[in-house]
């Protein structure tokens, strides 16, 4: 089954974790100044990929540029999936992000989903038990729906024990938690990528770019499996610009912080429960009717994310944390659709 999203044209989106800011005004300067012989030839990736090694702090080679990180996330899978590595099974530990378990049945692997604790701790030692037939092992840092993070060396763990497969960090929230394991780590494990995405902080969703990041050594089965042009000239340009505009993301990223701070508030006068993020959204626990919920807010043309039948989510949402207003906005509606109910 392929993973569908929700849609509303002209809505307030809070579903998908979108930079609700949209993207810098460079990157707008930067669409604008294509010519047509930049459209009308084939892309150069060399400029964009020192770039992006750079703003990691990586040697060359150790960045591969991918059409969003949906494909880098496909492209480990495939890579897994090859003769000479296929172990069967693509392991994740949930609740998680549904492209891993899309990606993995797409090249033919098996989706193994560990279960989650009771508190939605890292379960280090199940991932561990049961590693010894994955080809592909994914994790979130921080997690997605929940928005918590990775103890401190589980993955140089997870890493060491398990040699023989991929081990993917999907860090796409990490501009909110202002942490990454790109790092000598990825050094010492040659089976480690950490893979990056550009939608979320600096806004460019609709342009489809992220980026694995990596040894070359590790990168290397992914990269023989890669077309030679899956990136547009658009999207190369648009993140020259985005990098090279620190102070807008770093604007959002304070915005996004204040707005998971209002909804902690909200939570708490409230008494539902939530978790704290390290990401630009909050899982709130706000009880059985949580798809009825969703669905009255969308009504007043305001979109969040009914995570209820997730492992563990029993009766949650998620609410991207994005601009003030945003917010503001979201929780006044959530307020009232919630007092109706207690009336």
């Amino acid at each position: 089954m392929r993973y569908q999203t929700p849609s509303g044209a002209g809505a307030l989106r809070l579903h998908l974790n979108e930079n609700t800011a949209g993207c810098s005004p460079r990157v707008l300067d930067a669409l604008r100044s294509l010519t047509p012989a930049d459209i009308s030839t084939y892309p150069d990736y060399a400029a964009t990929t020192t770039r992006c090694e750079v703003y990691f702090g990586v040697p060359p080679g150790w960045v591969q540029l991918v059409n969003g990180l949906d494909e880098g996330l496909h492209l480990v899978a495939a890579a897994a999936s090859q003769p000479d590595i296929f172990l069967g099974e693509a392991l994740y530990p949930e609740p998680a992000f549904e492209m891993y378990r899309v990606c993995a049945e797409a090249v033919g692997l098996t989706a193994i989903g560990i279960p989650p604790r009771p508190d939605f701790t890292f379960p280090l030692d199940e991932i561990i038990a049961a590693a010894s037939r994955a080809g592909v092992i994914y994790l979130t840092d921080p997690n997605n729906p929940t928005g918590l993070g990775i103890p401190a060396g589980a993955v140089d763990t997870i890493a060491a024990t398990a040699p023989h497969a991929f081990v993917l960090v999907d860090e796409a929230y990490a501009d909110f938690s202002g942490r990454t394991l790109i790092g000598p780590l990825l050094e010492q494990r040659r089976n480690l990528i950490v893979g990056r995405t550009f939608a979320k902080g600096h806004g460019l969703a609709a342009l489809r770019i992220g980026a694995l990041v990596g040894h070359p050594d590790a990168l290397a089965p992914v990269r023989a499996l890669l077309p030679p042009f899956t990136l547009n000239i658009a999207a190369l340009r648009a993140l020259e610009a985005a990098l090279g505009d620190a102070r807008w993301l770093r604007a959002f990223v304070e915005q996004s912080a204040a707005s998971r701070d209002a909804i902690y508030a909200f939570c708490d006068a409230r008494g539902l429960h939530y978790w704290r993020s390290e990401a630009n959204f909050v899982l709130v626990r706000v009880g059985p009717d949580a798809p009825t919920v969703v669905a009255a807010l969308a009504d007043r043309g305001i979109l969040i994310r009914d995570r209820s039948t997730q492992p563990g989510c029993g009766g949650c949402v998620r609410i991207s944390a994005g601009t003030p207003d945003a917010t503001t906005r979201c929780l006044t509606a959530l307020e009232d659709e919630l007092a109706a109910r207690d009336n």
